[in-house]
Order: structure tokens, then sequence, then C-alpha cells
């Protein structure tokens, strides 16, 4: 029984080793097979000067029912309008795509935004307008993103009303199902939501109508997009 014991012992150090080696060899080789191309592709001067517009992520946060989506889509409305290329990015179509493998514990959300921001980072070198509207919770989230985007490339837009307002609004019954306990974990209910300290665009949407909205966060972004020469 003790030879048994030891020559199972040696059976998995051995594979331990073997295990290390085969994942060393792994890493080496995807390494290896990993080619940067940034330095012969086109940059994003030139995809800028082509279609005549600034890339930016204009990126909105604010408790579900804000107003974040329709804001989104009367902006990107005012903004083809002119001719600016654009693209939202919102729950819907990111989750039911790219992030349609997480869910919403701390992590997957923290992912959610890690992915968002990246996807946003390559519109910008197409000099795509990008507006994302995601709840994006807390200030960790949205400066993981700032910082992957750039803090010249990203403009952060406080979509603000009450909690009472975004319960009255409840277009997608979350807040009904959050207070009966149907959802956990749901900001503004049993999860926090922590307010942007320094925003570029605070939107009150709790005391402005749509269009004074969408008209607002325009006067503040177009120059960005569009810079006088």
């Amino acid at each position: 029984m003790i030879l048994f014991l030891y020559q199972f012992r040696l059976y998995l150090q051995q594979e331990k080793e073997n295990f290390v080696t085969k994942t060393r060899t792994y890493h080496m080789a995807k390494s290896e097979n990993i080619h940067p191309v940034f330095d012969k592709i086109l940059n994003r001067e030139h995809k800028e000067q082509l279609i005549s517009q600034k890339g930016i992520t204009i990126w909105m946060t604010g408790l579900s029912g804000s107003g974040k989506t329709t804001v989104a889509i009367g902006l990107e409305r005012k903004l083809h309008a002119l001719g600016i290329l654009t693209q939202v990015l919102d729950g819907d179509n990111v989750r039911t795509g790219i992030n349609n493998n997480l869910g919403f514990s701390e992590t997957d959300r923290h992912e959610n935004i890690r992915r968002i921001a990246e996807v946003s980072k390559l519109f910008i070198n197409c000099g795509i307008v990008t507006i994302n509207c995601f709840v994006s919770p807390t200030i960790a989230m949205r400066q993981a993103a700032r910082e992957i985007i750039g803090s010249k490339n990203f403009v952060e837009v406080y979509v603000n009303a009450s909690l009472n307002v975004c319960e009255k609004r409840d277009v997608k019954g979350l807040y009904a199902k959050a207070r009966k306990g149907e959802i956990k974990n749901f900001t503004g209910i049993d999860a926090p939501f922590e307010a942007p300290i320094k925003p570029e665009i605070i939107a009150e949407t709790g005391k402005l109508t749509v269009e004074e909205t969408v008209d607002y966060v325009f006067g503040q972004v177009i120059s960005r997009i569009k810079p006088t020469e």
C-alpha cells in the first residue's frame, strides 16, 4: 500500500508538470502567432477625414427609466440629419449579441461594460460617434470605460431623473418586479447607483421634455464632433 501511494504521488506530480509545460507551450505559441498590424492599416485621422467628423463616445448613465435610450434615439436622429455617422449601443442590442453569454452578477456586469468600451474604441477609431446607454451604476465601472476609450474621447452624460420619476414611468415593469422580489440586485431598489461626480453633461430628464433634453445634449456635443475650422 505504501509503495502504491508513493507511485501514485509520483504520477500526480508528473501530470502536474506535464500540464504546466503544455500551458506554457500554448501561451508561447499563441503569443508568437499574434502579429499586430496597427502600423500598416489606415489610422483614425484618415477615416475621420473621409467622413468629415470626429469619433467620440457619448456615455449615458442613469437609472433604468431615466430616459437614456429615448434621448439617444433623438440625438442620433438629430446628428443623422447633419450627415453624422453614429451607432447607438444599449442593453437590448448588446446583450442579444456580443454579450449574450453574460448574466447580471457583479463580475458579469463589469465584463459587460469592459466589452462595450472596447467596441466603442473600435468605432471611435473609424470616426464614428457611439452613443452608449447603460445604467453602469458605479463610478468604478464608468472610470474603467473611460480609461479604455480615452478621456478625450469620452463624454459622460448623467441622465438625471429621480427614482420616483423612474418608477412612475416603469415602461418595462422592472421596478414593479424588483419591488416584489422577482428581480434581484436591481439598481435603485436593492442595488446602489453612484451618481457621477463631475460628468461632462447633466441631462435633467426629470424636469425637461425629451425634445428639450435632446437639444441640450446636442448643443453640448456637436462642437466635439464637427469642430469649427
